[in-house]
């Protein structure tokens, strides 16, 4: 201990002296293990972060691969077969999201909610803090329960431990408030911050819900847990043979349909869209550290040549080597331990920032936070940094020749030709991993050009729009449905500034769309197969309000009554993918399989296609109908009764920004119905940028990196050239004194590094090639090997390391001949 406290003074007073190279080392660590700890808070939080159930690695969720597709879901009438006829399964329960009207305060609002069944809360292994679940027996008799989310009872209830018993108006009918969960209790686990689900109900299916006319629609999941043994290969041949079951009982109708039953761990399902970028994400923060590391052995290195002849002094007075090594190692610590605390605050801001900027596609959010392991990890991480960077200057300084570093003349060279070689290969290392980041950082930011460069199919400018849900309590015919959105329309429309309004109930660039199968007329029923287009009910003056350019035939009328034939428009890929060199205007199709008995509607017009989701995706076959005929979706209902509650997106086009025209729309709406809540009211051009969210997050993050891989690396080639340049002081006075020019002295130390910066360069672009594999699922109309990208950042490196070089070359060309030959 006396030797440690007597090593720690030592460094304290070294360290003290160069107070410039010390602040430097503790900056360049503080970067690296910021970023890096940054980074692993999200992939901690998201990835490896256990989910706050009880054994949650034993949940799975079970349902059906619908035509051979990815999503895994179930129909109403299925719950209750799973539940009877598996057989792998300890618990398990279905459930389904919704949205509410929650009334009551000074402005209805619209929450996140699911309806579920009472073997949910079962399963998960989650007891609410407060109060508690409703049974099977509650759910069966429709008992209008309710259990609260702790955020919800925190802010509506102001924590209030007597809220059991308490009533909460949903859809303007009163439920009873039986729990509040736990704080870290969220089900289902949504991405993003938005939509998040603050309440729970019970199921209680409806005779419409069990009904035919609902057997396909397939809106709901199963949760489960397994019994213990049991793996997921023989969970999921447990769930298939149901699904073989459930598929001989379907009706006429649904004859043509196969599903495949199977399940899938809840992690998996809940990450894996995330898991390849958060670890590319980790990789390239990586690299980062790993330049920052590379940046301090290098200074470490120049400092212990600077100190050689010291150190020969000591060993030749019988100083022992490991002596000058524990020196080294705990400078090093010392170093990385002020870095790693440094460090610590930028991750923390870092984080922060990062909940602001994080895409609303980024599952558990809410896990992410600079706790214990995340503080712990930079800590480790810091002091094995500073341990390894401290390693190289210690062996070098044992490599100090003691007749040489003790002669008097040693100051003429620049030290054993093995330091000059490690300095070099530290500085072609950071050159090589800054291309690699560099190339990959111009292959994101073209991406992202490209894909805001794709025609979204509409125009957001100067659109507003909002989302809404009907009371079903209130609103459970259609024509009470209709009589909302014609009075909407009608309303807005005569507000000034308004140019159209439409009502949908799908919105473009909002990554959601319901997907109907089809037939066409004329297709053999023996011929038919099972493929899916997304479809929107409309109504009022929605292409003019979003600006799709309509391309043949007409829009929708008032004449589209109920009473009228059924007509629809498709867009431009239908039309040519389900009619191949015809004129689709005239041709007739209906909803589902042939056997559907759904009845024939014919195309009336064609439309551009517009974007679903990011403009990088594919567009989708896609097809309208008019809101007034709800019998080409779901057939005709004589009692004129929905089977579940409308609502959409109203979409308005102004003359003015359409921030100036909330009021307006919410006013709008209140003199309709004042109890309505609207969610969303934003401008589209919000809901195009939170779509294109996750790709610019890429691009930025990953920029970022390239920023700070660039700046180091840049460093690291000044930093080396600067001290070669004063290492050779006397060499170049020589050669000035010789007849010299200063231009040729200037172009001698471009050169040197020019050639440690075209070496990295060579090796970065190899390791670009390399690295494409890991990146191409991430681009988007571009190619990681891109030549021109690949140019680019050499050029711009090689730029940047002669910038570097001009600094030590002008200051080397500058110096005095005499004043530097007085001291030899």
């Amino acid at each position: 201990m006396h030797a440690l406290a007597q090593n720690l003074r030592f460094a304290f007073r070294q360290l003290g002296k160069a107070p410039g190279f010390t602040l430097t080392v503790i900056l360049t660590l503080a970067l690296g293990v910021g970023a890096t700890t940054a980074i692993f808070s999200l992939v901690e939080g998201i990835l490896l972060r256990p989910l706050p159930f009880r054994d949650a690695d034993r949940l799975v969720l079970l349902g059906d691969h619908l035509g051979g597709g990815p999503g895994i879901s179930v129909t109403a009438r299925e719950i209750g077969t799973y539940s009877n006829a598996t057989q792998t399964f300890s618990s398990l329960g279905g459930f389904i999201t919704t949205g509410y009207e929650l009334s009551g305060g000074a402005q209805p609002e619209e929450v996140g909610a699911a309806r579920l069944t009472a073997g949910v809360f079962a399963t998960l292994g989650v007891q609410p803090i407060i109060g508690r679940v409703f049974t099977s027996q509650e759910e069966d008799a429709h008992h209008p329960l309710a259990v609260i989310s702790y955020a919800l009872w925190m802010n509506r209830y102001h924590s209030d431990p007597h809220v059991i018993g308490n009533p909460i108006v949903l859809d303007r009918k009163a439920y009873s408030i039986i729990g509040v969960m736990p704080r870290s209790f969220e089900f289902p686990l949504q991405p993003g911050r938005l939509d998040q689900v603050q309440l729970w109900v019970p199921l209680s299916l409806t005779p419409d819900e069990l009904s035919d006319s609902h057997a396909g629609f397939w809106g709901y999941r199963v949760i489960a847990r397994l019994k213990d043994g049991v793996t997921v290969p023989q969970a999921s041949q447990d769930a298939n043979r149901v699904a073989q079951q459930v598929m001989a009982g379907f009706p006429a109708s649904m004859s043509a349909i196969h599903i495949q039953g199977d399940v899938e761990l809840l992690r998996e399902y809940i990450v894996a869209d995330v898991r390849p970028l958060l670890r590319t994400l980790f990789l390239g923060v990586g690299v980062v550290l790993l330049i920052a590391c590379v940046n301090v052995s290098g200074l470490l290195l120049v400092r212990a040549i600077r100190r050689r002849r010291e150190y020969a002094v000591r060993l030749a007075l019988g100083a022992r080597s490991g002596v000058i090594i524990r020196e080294s190692v705990v400078e090093g610590l010392l170093l990385s331990v002020a870095g790693g605390l440094m460090g610590l605050g930028f991750a923390a801001a870092a984080i922060r920032s990062a909940f602001r900027l994080l895409p609303d596609s980024m599952p558990r959010v809410d896990s992410i936070s600079m706790d214990a392991t995340v503080a712990t990890f930079a800590l480790l991480l810091a002091l094995a940094t500073g341990a390894l960077c401290s390693l190289a200057p210690g062996f070098a300084a044992l490599r100090t020749n003691l007749t040489d570093s003790l002669k008097e003349g040693a100051r003429l060279g620049a030290g054993p030709s093995s330091h000059a070689w490690l300095r070099s290969v530290l500085v072609v290392s950071e050159v090589t991993v800054a291309l690699v980041l560099l190339t990959i950082s111009g292959a994101f930011l073209r991406s992202f050009q490209k894909m805001r460069a794709v025609d979204p199919g509409f125009r957001p400018d100067h659109v507003l729009v909002a989302s809404y849900q009907l009371p079903f309590n209130q609103y459970f015919t259609e024509a009470s449905a209709d009589s909302f959105n014609h009075a909407v329309v009608d309303q807005l429309s005569s507000k000034p500034g308004i140019i159209a309004v439409g009502i949908s109930s799908v919105l473009p660039a909002s990554d959601l769309s319901a997907k109907s199968a089809y037939t066409i007329e004329g297709m053999p029923a023996d011929r038919w197969k099972l493929k899916f287009a997304s479809f929107a009910t409309i109504y009022g003056d929605y292409f003019r309000a979003l600006g799709i350019p309509l391309l043949d035939g007409r829009t929708f009328t008032l004449d589209d009554r109920a009473d009228a034939p059924p007509v629809v428009i498709v867009n431009q890929s239908m039309a040519r993918h389900s009619w191949p060199g015809q004129r689709a205007i005239g041709k007739r199709m209906h909803a589902g399989n042939p056997h559907k008995g759904l009845p024939w509607a014919t195309v009336v017009g064609i439309v551009a296609d517009t974007k679903l989701g990011s403009r990088d995706e594919p567009s989708d076959d896609q097809w309208y109908a008019p809101v007034q005929q709800p019998a080409t979706l779901f057939g005709s209902e004589p009692s004129g009764k929905l089977n579940r509650p409308a609502g959409g997106y109203i979409t308005l086009r102004s003359a003015l920004p359409p921030e100036l025209m909330t009021q307006t729309l919410r006013s709008g709406v209140a003199d309709i119905d004042p109890l309505l809540a609207l969610r969303q009211v934003q401008p589209m051009d919000d809901v195009v940028s939170n779509v294109e969210a996750p790709r610019r997050f890429n691009t930025d993050l990953i920029t970022a990196f390239a920023i700070g891989a660039l700046v180091l690396a840049v460093t690291g080639i000044y930093a080396v050239v600067a001290f070669s340049v004063s290492q050779r002081t006397q060499e170049i006075a020589i050669r000035v004194a010789l007849g010299a020019q200063r231009t040729g002295i200037v172009r001698l130390v471009l050169a040197s590094g020019a050639k440690l910066a075209a070496l990295g360069c060579g090796l970065g672009v190899l390791g670009s090639l390399a690295a494409s594999r890991l990146v191409s699922s991430f681009l988007f109309d571009v190619s990681a090997t891109d030549p021109l990208i690949n140019l680019g950042a050499v050029l711009l490196m090689m730029l940047l390391a002669l910038l570097a070089s001009a600094l030590p070359a002008a200051r080397a060309a500058s110096a005095d001949p005499i004043d530097a030959l007085r001291s030899i």
